[in-house]
């Protein structure tokens, strides 16, 4: 829980919130930025390589204690919220930011699934994720879930289009309509942490070559 410094505290707070709602153009490019990056970081290095692992590790202890301070703390939250406008998002003012989340489903990945899927689940949620954000908030109009149908579609085609070439088209399109009706159901768990995590099970359940 956020302690309370007082009245003006919470106002401030309140405005480095609303500073962060709308589209969050710039955290779409930083979530698609940095997956790419890891999932290439990861291939040039080599599936056997522990330095991803540490990096990703170390990334994910560091990005902890910045939740636990700054939930912690209203001064510190309201100093995240304003040095990090363009990437904080108005659900991470009382929650884990998703940042962390994303790191742990990541690592995860990366610790449990072939070597060879890696890259694809990562770039699932590097990709497919901001698409269906993206085109649900501009033009979604048919409520599905936690989203709309035309999210959905988005979703489903770049996450289909980035398996094709690891899987098949056809295990492809069946992964990516599994990971896709799973990403829009409300679950209330972070999708950073459920679609790289449903992409390798996806990918296990159709046969795709590890």
């Amino acid at each position: 829980m956020i302690r309370d410094d007082g009245r003006s505290g919470s106002a401030e707070f309140r405005a480095a919130v609303r500073s962060t709602e709308g589209l969050q153009p710039w955290r779409r490019l930083f979530h698609m930025g940095a997956g790419v990056g890891i999932a290439a970081f990861a291939v040039v290095v080599g599936p056997d390589s522990p330095v991803p692992a540490a990096t990703l590790g170390g990334a994910l202890a560091a990005a902890l204690a910045l939740d636990w301070i700054r939930l912690r703390s209203r001064v510190a939250n309201t100093v995240f919220f304003r040095w990090f406008s363009a990437l904080a998002s108005p659900r991470e003012a009382g929650k884990v930011a998703s940042s962390t989340w994303y790191l742990l489903g990541v690592l995860a990945v990366l610790v449990i699934a072939p070597a060879g899927w890696f890259a694809s689940a990562v770039l699932v949620l590097a990709l497919a994720d901001p698409a269906a954000s993206v085109v649900g908030r501009l033009w979604g109009r048919h409520g599905l879930g936690k989203g709309s149908w035309e999210g959905t579609a988005a979703f489903f085609l770049v996450a289909a289009a980035v398996l094709a070439p690891l899987a098949g088209l056809q295990a492809a399109l069946i992964a990516a309509a599994l990971v896709a009706a799973l990403e829009v159901l409300p679950t209330g768990i972070d999708d950073n942490l459920t679609v790289p995590l449903a992409t390798v099970v996806a990918l296990w359940l159709v046969g795709a070559p590890s």
